[in-house]
């Protein structure tokens, strides 16, 4: 089965390193998917949530307040200056994720919509993994 290795970094350490089936990623001019194969590319990020599928199949998300795309055939490599990564088995740690999440994109935009949407996307995906 082909993978991507996947690495989400900020300046204050990895958030995510390891492989998976795809990222889709929210990108200056609009959310794009990437896959094994993708052509090379470099992408300015927005403020919004890198969704992944990890090798055993769940769905990871990561928020993030701004950051640059490296992709290759076989590699995305992200830097962002903020992240906050939507995981934890228990509904404590998801609302932890959730909050530290929320605080990220208020402090990244005012667009309250684009928060709103964010983070209802971020709920939804967190509800389906209680």
């Amino acid at each position: 089965m082909e993978h991507l290795t996947l690495s989400v970094v900020t300046p204050y350490g990895s958030i995510y390193n390891g492989e998976v089936k795809y990222v889709i990623m929210p990108g200056s001019e609009g959310e794009f998917g990437v896959y094994p194969g993708h052509c090379n590319l470099l992408s300015l990020l927005k403020v919004g949530v890198i969704e992944f599928e990890n090798m055993q199949g769940g769905k990871d998300l990561v928020a993030i307040n701004w950051g640059y795309a490296e992709v290759s055939a076989t590699d995305v490599k992200i830097i962002a200056d903020g992240a906050v990564a939507i995981g934890g088995g228990a509904e404590s740690e998801i609302a932890s994720a959730l909050d530290n999440a929320k605080t990220l994109l208020a402090e990244a935009t005012t667009d309250n919509t684009l928060i709103g949407a964010v983070v209802s996307r971020i709920e939804n995906a967190a509800k389906s993994r209680i």
